[in-house]
């Protein structure tokens, strides 16, 4: 199912503040070379996770899924002056790619590249997290969710990526592991009593889950 007008999202790019020309060099090359260019997140995308990290100007950042690196620098331009991110990649010529593409950033001293299984990494960083991308593996998002919450400050973000999932979840009977999967974490998420969330129609969908405060 197409859920995405293309002619809306082709006017909403126009009027949304253009990628800088680092930005911009990693979507454009991604979309040419990679096979899986799909998985990349949109300009306008970009742009939104980009202004989310300027208004909460986070200390700490964890993205489980860096793909080519290019939703990391977007959620590294609010970083404060000391902020670290920490982005977590199973792929290895993904992470080579993105670490490539890191070395070319203002912010690549911020950025740290964890290569291997996200649920064996997270537990092995010591942070307390002001905004977390989750934009993995979907079968695992209640994983990472489970594991990242309890460890999200108060006011901290999580952002969770293909809450739509190319519109498979509208679908009146769901198949495939993955759309079932991500309807299972968006009931999850509904049902939990310690967050509040907003899903967003921007692009495969994001949802927006904030920890209620104690």
């Amino acid at each position: 199912m197409e859920i995405i007008n293309t002619l809306a999202e082709q006017y909403a790019e126009a009027f949304t503040t253009k990628a800088d020309g680092l930005l911009q060099k990693i979507y454009d090359d991604t979309l040419k070379n990679h096979p899986h260019h799909h998985m990349i997140s949109g300009l306008v995308q970009g742009q939104f996770l980009s202004m989310l990290s300027k208004l909460f100007q986070p200390a700490y950042v964890l993205e489980i899924g860096t793909f080519t690196g290019f939703s990391a620098i977007c959620l590294a331009e609010g970083l404060k002056t000391g902020g670290e991110l920490h982005t977590i990649e199973l792929r290895e010529q993904d992470a080579n790619t993105a670490k490539q593409n890191f070395a070319l950033s203002k912010q690549n001293k911020q950025i740290h590249l964890h290569i291997g299984n996200a649920l064996e990494i997270i537990p092995q960083l010591p942070y307390r997290w002001d905004l977390v991308f989750i934009d993995a593996d979907k079968t695992g998002y209640i994983d990472y969710y489970e594991q990242v919450l309890p460890r999200l400050r108060d006011n901290g973000l999580i952002i969770a990526d293909n809450v739509l999932f190319h519109g498979h979840v509208l679908e009146k009977e769901i198949t495939g592991k993955s759309a079932k999967a991500i309807d299972a974490f968006n009931k999850h998420v509904a049902n939990d009593q310690r967050t509040e969330q907003v899903m967003l129609t921007l692009r495969d969908g994001l949802t927006l889950i904030k920890k209620r405060n104690q």
